[in-house]
């Protein structure tokens, strides 16, 4: 290589200042087409974004090359969301040149902060789900273990809320209108993916009966990549995401007769299949749309693992050594069937050694127990859309339930069975998954308990190895690093930086709870960051916050089980008990909601609409001054989660006992010095156990409680409301309509629920919340102690790592070793 390209190569990749310095401007010029004094924002990001690319590519090549040498068994993680929030903040922060970049702009005068705000988050996810598989592709770079994520490539993501007098309203969230400049697109990388049509059955050669899957109508999918940086830059792993191509984009004869729809229909069409995350499932063609995503992006993706795996062998007999597919949740179930068809139909595989195979390869996690999550598809749609599929499940449930029949009754083997024979017949994800893998997990002590006693007993029966529990974890980099560098500083410079890798280092701190002047930076901390939210609330829903007040936070998809409606029941009865005592002495309190309800579920909108109205009496009340205000924010995304986390004093975790798996805002916001006040469901259980008893607030039913009073039929609601008087009076100020006087009956619905069922025991739970919240903000005058409690949560959640949680699927499911990539070997050999 001539020396003078040499020299510039290396400049285009070095980590000091002037290098970044020389590397963004040259982007500007070269790729953006302007000069510095013409520069957007945007432009520069767009031209940061590019330039530390530059310095990730080299390694994230290295990375696959040492994997492809060492024919290291890989792991592959499907999942229908991947909430990984902005990378341009992220990456600096994993390659440690977050100051060198700041650095950096600023001599080009230009400040980092401006345009690190200007990238959209990717919206590639709605909750935890998609938030808890971007924290586990982060944890398995950081912890060098070879990992594919594998996804849809939304193109408006879920929606983007808005409220509009109050009402949560859906807008497309066009996060790729100015492109996306860390994807690469593999236009070489397509797969066909087949719907509808019919099968035939056929001989093969060997005169063997075999089947064809004709007539079909096909779509390609494409693949694009995001490089994944570890902590260190040492490791960067992939995330593949899959976007719907037509077959033919353009019909010619369609056009020239002059109906220039149709001509591009079939492209309209297929494209529909990558545009939204979780389309309203309200609809047949919702529900139909749905169904295809899910084979859509599992199809493709099994379709790469396959390629992949045969660039080095010959036979499938390695594949469960060689591949690890975790199913995250039962979106990708089908690729259980999907891997039998490929193996048999296409490749020629006995049924019985095609399905070991199948289930030495898969894993699956499951993360609710809430009947609607565990999805079951009409058969009618099955057979429709996917009529080999309906059959090979056909199959795998026959030789499956032939084989328990001497040992199980009727009753078992109808629950067994993966075909759900009552009403309308439909095939449960739930139960494929679980057949078809050989380890199933749930995500905290509780959830998996709960699993082996409710929706898989019998499974647990016939199968009492299969279960196993693998608690949840959050990467300690995004949201404590980088989220709340205020307290991420202060813990560096008493303990060192280890903890940003091992993050049960942080329990040295506990040492340092009752240290006065530790107390103090820690209250300077929150401080900081509390100030920072109070700016944020200001600018986007116009009402000042009190920095000084409780800042209670309740930040989280909106559902009934999560019981959003239990926390602003509290908030009303709270307000009452402040009007009627306007003289004492009360601490101040700001409840703050964020969260997004499913288009298509009417309560939790109307939720949403009551946290709304009831904030409009609230904060504008004169005789309150300013001691309680709550406020709804919209859009709640992971940006404005690293906005909240850090600056909660207390973290409302309130759901059902029972029907939260686990919950990882708990962790994020313990983790950040907030105490929790909360059931004991998901792992919460867990969290009591590790930060003690006495620094977290518990109340309410236990799960066991809850399913006793459930099946003994002794609760009714009416009668409860009616023996409590504070509880009454904010039921019936909001059926009365004073807090919605332009539309009275507005919240009768919510309010008729709670009388006749109340399924998810809101009353019940009522009391004891309100009584364990004032005993909270009582506590809160004491700023000593507090702080005390919150230091000791911060200090003891460090096994909430994601870096243990993949630890332990790598060792104990996955059978997944570390690989370091030869560029480190290198360097630590020099």
């Amino acid at each position: 290589m001539d020396v003078r390209k040499k020299t510039r190569e290396i400049g285009r990749k070095a980590l000091d200042v002037e290098a970044l310095k020389r590397s963004f401007i040259e982007w500007l010029v070269y790729s953006v087409g302007k000069d510095a004094p013409a520069a957007t924002r945007r432009d520069w990001f767009n031209s940061a974004a590019l330039a530390i690319r530059d310095r990730v590519v080299d390694r994230w090549m290295d990375t696959t090359r040492t994997v492809y040498a060492q024919d290291a068994k890989r792991v592959y993680y499907l999942s229908m969301e991947f909430l990984i929030g902005r990378l341009l903040s992220n990456n600096l922060a994993n390659l440690g040149i977050m100051e060198a970049c700041r650095e950096a702009m600023d001599a080009i005068g230009v400040r980092l902060d401006d345009v690190l705000e200007v990238e959209p988050d990717p919206a590639l996810g709605n909750g935890g789900l998609g938030r808890l598989a971007a924290c586990f592709l982060d944890s398995m770079a950081t912890k060098n273990l070879p990992g594919y994520g594998y996804g849809i490539r939304y193109e408006y993501g879920l929606f983007e809320q808005r409220f509009e007098h109050g009402w949560q309203v859906e807008y497309p969230d066009n996060w790729m209108r100015f492109g996306n400049p860390w994807e690469f697109a593999r236009p070489e990388v397509l797969y066909p993916i087949q719907f509808y049509g019919r099968v035939e059955q056929v001989r093969d050669g060997s005169g063997r009966t075999a089947f064809r899957w004709v007539d079909t109508e096909k779509v390609n999918a494409m693949a694009f990549d995001t490089p994944v940086v570890g902590y260190g830059g040492e490791t960067i792993n992939t995330l593949r995401l899959w976007s719907a191509r037509a077959t033919s984009d353009f019909h010619f004869g369609h056009f020239n007769e002059g109906d220039y729809l149709k001509a591009v229909e079939q492209k309209v069409l297929t494209e529909n299949l990558s545009r939204v995350l979780y389309p309203n499932d309200a609809t047949d063609a919702g529900r139909e749309l749905r169904f295809k995503q899910e084979y859509f992006f599992t199809s493709a993706s099994i379709q790469d693992i396959l390629r992949r795996y045969g660039q080095h062998h010959t036979s499938f007999d390695a594949l469960p050594d060689k591949a690890a597919i975790q199913l995250n949740d039962t979106h990708p179930a089908i690729g259980i069937a999907e891997l039998m068809r490929l193996l048999v139909d296409q490749h020629g595989l006995e049924w019985e050694k095609a399905w070991d195979i199948t289930n030495r390869t898969f894993g699956y996690t499951n993360h609710t127990l809430l009947p609607e999550a565990l999805e079951a598809w009409p058969v009618r749609l099955v057979e429709r859309v996917l009529p080999r599929h309906m059959q090979i499940i056909y199959e795998i449930n026959a030789q499956f339930l032939n084989r328990i029949k001497r040992t199980s009754d009727p009753a078992r083997i109808q629950r067994l069975s993966l075909i759900d024979e009552h009403g309308d017949r439909r095939v449960r994800m739930g139960n494929l998954a679980f057949l078809g893998s050989h380890k199933v997990n749930g995500v905290s002590a509780l959830h998996t308990d709960l699993m082996k006693q409710t929706v898989f007993a019998d499974f647990h029966t016939v199968f009492p190895d299969r279960i196993t529990n693998k608690t949840n974890g959050i990467t300690p980099r995004r949201w404590l690093q980088q989220a709340n560098p205020s307290l991420s500083k202060l813990i560096t410079s008493r303990i060192g930086q280890g903890w940003v890798t091992d993050l049960e280092q942080l329990s040295v701190l506990t040492a340092k709870a009752d240290d006065e002047v530790f107390q103090e930076e820690f209250r300077r901390a929150k401080r900081q960051n509390k100030k920072r939210l109070a700016a944020y609330i200001a600018r986007h829903v116009q009402v000042d916050v009190n920095v000084d007040s409780l800042f209670d936070v309740q930040v989280k998809r909106i559902h009934e089980y999560k019981r959003q409606l239990l926390n602003i029941l509290q908030t009303v009865a709270l307000y009452n008990e402040m009007r009627d005592n306007p003289t004492k002495e009360w601490v101040p309190v700001t409840k703050i909601f964020a969260g997004k309800a499913a288009p298509a579920y009417h309560t939790a909108k109307l939720i949403i609409k009551l946290a709304n109205d009831v904030a409009a009496v609230i904060n504008q009340d004169p005789v309150l001054r300013g001691a309680l205000k709550l406020v709804m924010l919209p859009n709640y995304n992971v940006s404005q989660a690293e906005i909240i986390m850090p600056a909660a004093d207390l973290s409302e975790q309130i759901s059902t006992a029972g029907m939260e798996a686990s919950g990882t805002g708990n962790m994020k916001l313990a983790l950040n010095g907030a105490l929790t006040i909360g059931t004991l469901d998901g792992a919460n259980v867990e969290i009591r156990e590790h930060v003690g008893p006495e620094n977290i607030f518990i109340f309410g039913l236990t799960a066991d409680e809850v399913r006793d009073l459930r099946l003994g039929g002794g609760f009714h609601p009416r009668e409860v409301i009616a023996a409590n008087p504070r509880l009454k009076r904010a039921l019936d100020m909001i059926a009365s309509g004073v807090f919605s006087p332009d539309d009275p009956q507005r919240f009768r619905p919510i309010v008729e629920s709670l009388y006749n069922t109340d399924f998810f025991l809101v009353t019940a739970d009522f009391e004891d919340y309100c009584n364990v919240h004032a005993e909270a903000v009582e506590q809160y005058r004491d700023a000593r102690g507090w702080t005390r409690k919150a230091i000791i949560n911060t200090a003891s959640v460090g096994w909430f790592s994601s870096d243990r949680t993949i630890l332990e699927y790598a060792d104990e499911i996955w059978g997944v070793k570390p690989v370091t990539p030869v560029h480190i070997e290198a360097e630590a050999a020099e």
